[in-house]
């Protein structure tokens, strides 16, 4: 092949030494995880979280220690990036590579990933017992971003906004389409409906004073959101977007769920929670005890088990 010559060549030349500098620090940085795992006691378990770390602990020597990778998307979401390819290459030879589903898991061992196990994330707390679920609320805790689907719960409250006069949609959390989002809400005719509350970080305390919890997102990994709305006894409407949602909320027993996209199926599912006390009752009853199979405890008990396995 004949060397590129004039500009192209040039900027092939700066990419060529780029890659070449990006190269040589990541076999430093290896070289500096190889030291600290080989100082580590016989025994330690190395648990990558990110796909993108895996990479780095590649060029590493692990041997003598299990190493764990773990990817907290849907299979859904890999597939439609390049991180498809990256777990493929990557995780292959690690002892167990954790996801967050059965589902998922399942789609994975069919795209040739064979050493796969799922594990979901614990709930972050359990109350002693649920809401109140007096409140006139029906609240949303999320980044105000694409993926977050704001935007199409905005619509689905368009929907039922006026049949329910007395209630407001409370919605937690900051982001880049904060501005078009109320923006969107003015134009739908329900900003006096929609409060807009900004960050939170007493998310138990959001979540009390509420009464129905609703989620719209596009995509989503294990949604945390929502383990937390059922911990605090509030029945959720969410998206069915992804396997978590469907392990998480089991539908017409501790939940409701819609067609990803339909944002009139879903003001729907807002709406019977709404209008009927005692479903609301019975749903935030049934979440409150269910969900306590993501408890600290339950968890803790199951990576347990799994690195009792993995030693063996």
């Amino acid at each position: 092949m004949k060397p590129l010559r004039g500009l192209k060549g040039k900027l092939n030349a700066v990419e060529r030494r780029r890659h070449t500098a990006r190269a040589a620090g990541m076999r430093e940085r290896a070289d500096r995880m190889t030291a600290l795992f080989a100082a580590a006691r016989p025994g330690a378990v190395i648990i990558v979280t990110q796909v993108w770390a895996m990479e780095w602990v590649s060029l590493a020597d692990t041997k003598g220690h299990v190493v764990i990778g773990m990817s907290h998307e849907s299979y859904a979401a890999s597939a439609a990036s390049s991180r498809l390819a990256r777990v493929k290459r990557y995780y292959k030879d690690v002892d167990r590579m954790l996801v967050l589903t059965p589902g998922d898991a399942d789609l994975w061992i069919r795209a040739g990933i064979n050493n796969v196990g799922h594990m979901p994330n614990a709930l972050p707390f359990m109350p002693e017992a649920p809401a109140p679920r007096t409140a006139k609320v029906v609240a949303s805790i999320g980044r105000l971003s694409h993926e977050k689907g704001v935007d199409m719960l905005l619509d689905s409250w368009a929907e039922i906004a006026d049949r329910h006069p007395d209630w407001k949609l409370r919605i937690y959390g900051a982001g880049d389409e904060e501005q078009a989002l109320t923006a969107r809400a003015a134009t739908l005719g329900i900003e006096g409906s929609v409060e807009w509350m900004g960050r939170t970080s007493d998310v138990l305390g959001a979540l009390s004073g509420a009464s129905v919890f609703a989620q719209a997102s596009r995509a989503e990994g294990f949604p945390i959101t929502l383990l937390e709305a059922m911990a605090a006894g509030v029945p959720c409407a969410a998206f069915d977007c992804a396997p978590g949602v469907r392990e998480i909320i089991r539908d017409g027993e501790d939940g409701l769920l819609a067609r990803l996209g339909n944002t009139v199926e879903l003001g729907a599912r807002i709406s019977s929670l709404i209008a009927d006390e005692e479903l609301r009752n019975r749903m935030g009853d049934a979440a409150f005890e269910n969900v306590k199979r993501y408890s600290a405890e339950e968890i803790t008990d199951r990576w347990e088990a799994l690195f009792a396995f993995l030693e063996r």
